[in-house]
């Protein structure tokens, strides 16, 4: 074993990754607490531009207990690629230069990703990037292009991850082996899948939080859902591994939904017309009241993780240098601010969110309700010598997914997988089987492991560092390394997202969408804008 920056204790290893996180934010530290515990990086600098932020993430795992050096921060993912330039010029100049970063976990806004990766792209960095890869599909190509190789002799720049963590944890890692390799109900004929994204955490992201309106960010099935479609895919897509059978492709998909509940029709008489949660009548017993959710049920338990410190970044060090009171005071301040609807203009009320507003008035207008359906075709084989048709390569099947707000469960994703000899069940932490011929249950237990999406945080970041490894210390190719220890494609990466533009496209035009027709004319249509 060795040390890295300020203690960090890493594998022994020729080259240890060293990661810069750009965006300190809830992801930024989330995956920078996976890289410190994982034992196989090292985190070493942080892009930030709110000061505070930028420097708890770093006193954390940077620069614990001293002072922090010109690599080890920078105000905005632009100033590394400055210092970075320079810093490569001054190594092929032969002068000594601080150690190099390999790896970067990309955490900005989603609208940002594009920026981001595609300035970044040049150096071969690899990368991680938070999902959605990005709001649009051309973004998402234009991400895809620019790790792509510029030459059909050229190698793919780097490994590229994406923050599908669904892949990653440890019960579905075991429910895809029993499903594909194991094989345990047969055939899949389909899954039902849902995403219960809990009542109030529903509206603090998408009622008053940052994700709140389609305009200024993208649909609540991208920011929410993109990597529950990623995972229905990954289900009944990709293959197992070490197959050589191709990826079954979908062949259509629809989609039905809609903001239900979260809007102005449904504002509660006795509210009047309180604007803000701190000025209306119902505070003390409407179930969605800011001071109810933020303080009486987080802060006043002494809670100022998650999601306290959305609301005031600084409550944490408010809490433990001020006092409870003094952090009260500072929430309330935050929950307090609001607007007028028809006198501030749009572009302020756009730019922020606004946690103590009243969820009947706010600004949003992403589905809180919404269905997905997809389905495949038998995909035809032929015997080699014949040339007569055999068994389908490939047999029919359909998905649904609903992502829905009104639950008690926060994101504890639950379903049925039914097949030609079983069906199986799943909630998160347990998965049962049935199996038609012994008319028996089988329960499995899958170990939990720590940090979020029952580990996925933690083993998505695990198995990025591995693959940067295997490319810097062993001689794998990056799309070995990638295929081996993320499990996920650039091309993978890109069908899961645009398969949600699409089932948006068949939602708002209330059509079945023919999923090769559908993606023939978005690329004819990406590739004429250009």
């Amino acid at each position: 074993m060795g040390t890295g920056n300020a203690g960090q204790t890493v594998q022994s290893s020729t080259t240890v990754p060293r990661i810069l996180i750009i965006g300190a934010g809830s992801r930024g530290n989330a995956y920078a607490r996976a890289v410190h515990q994982s034992g196989q990086g090292i985190v070493a600098a942080v892009a930030e531009p709110i000061d505070y932020k930028r420097q708890l993430l770093g006193s954390k795992y940077i620069w614990p207990g001293s002072e922090p050096q010109p690599e080890h921060e920078f105000s905005d993912w632009r100033d590394f690629v400055k210092w970075e330039t320079q810093r490569r010029e001054h190594a092929s100049a032969g002068l000594e230069v601080p150690e190099a970063i390999h790896g970067v976990f990309i955490c900005v806004l989603d609208e940002q990703h594009v920026e981001v990766v595609t300035g970044l792209a040049p150096f071969k960095l690899h990368i991680l990037c938070e999902k959605p890869l990005a709001t649009t599909l051309r973004d998402c190509l234009d991400i895809y292009r620019s790790m792509l190789p510029t030459s059909s002799q050229d190698m793919q720049k780097a490994v590229f991850g994406i923050g599908h963590v669904l892949r990653y944890s440890p019960h579905n890692m075991l429910l895809r082996k029993l499903v594909l390799e194991d094989r345990v109900i047969g055939d899949v004929m389909s899954i039902e899948h849902t995403e219960p994204v809990g009542n109030w955490h529903f509206s603090h992201s998408y009622v008053r939080g940052n994700w709140r309106k389609e305009s200024t960010t993208a649909p609540s099935l991208l920011c929410k859902s993109c990597h529950d479609i990623d995972f229905l895919l990954w289900m009944l897509c990709s293959p197992p591994k070490d197959s050589t059978a191709p990826a079954h492709i979908p062949s259509s998909l629809s989609s039905t939904g809609s903001l239900k509940q979260f809007r102005r029709l449904r504002k509660p008489a006795a509210a009047g017309d309180a604007t803000n949660c701190l000025k209306c009548n119902t505070r003390d017993t409407c179930v969605y009241s800011a001071p109810r959710i933020y303080y009486d049920k987080q802060l006043a338990k002494g809670n100022t993780d998650w999601p306290v410190n959305i609301v005031e970044p600084e409550i944490e060090s408010c809490y433990i240098t001020q006092g409870a009171e003094a952090a009260k005071e500072m929430l309330f301040n935050s929950l307090g601010a609001d607007y007028d609807a028809q006198k501030t203009p749009r572009r302020h009320i756009e730019a922020r969110p606004w946690y103590g507003r009243c969820v009947w008035e706010s600004d949003n207008d992403v589905c809180d309700d919404q269905f997905v359906t997809i389905t495949w075709d038998d995909e035809p084989a032929t015997c080699p010598s014949t040339g007569q048709e055999t068994s389908p390569l490939h047999f029919a099947k359909t998905a649904s997914f609903h992502m829905i707000a009104q639950t008690e469960k926060q994101c504890e994703r639950r379903g049925w997988i039914y097949g030609s000899e079983g069906e199986i069940s799943y909630d998160g932490t347990t998965i049962t089987v049935y199996d038609f011929a012994t008319q028996g249950f089988t329960r499995h237990d899958p170990p939990r492991r720590g940090g979020g999406h029952g580990g996925g945080d933690d083993g998505l970041a695990t198995q990025f560092l591995k693959a940067i490894d295997a490319v810097l210390n062993h001689g794998v190719g990056v799309e070995e390394a990638q295929a081996e220890h993320l499990g996920c494609s650039l091309e993978e990466v890109v069908r899961s997202h645009a398969l949600v533009f699409a089932a948006e496209e068949a939602r708002r035009d209330r059509k079945v969408v023919d999923w090769k027709d559908w993606w023939a004319q978005s690329m004819k249509t990406v590739t004429a804008d250009a």
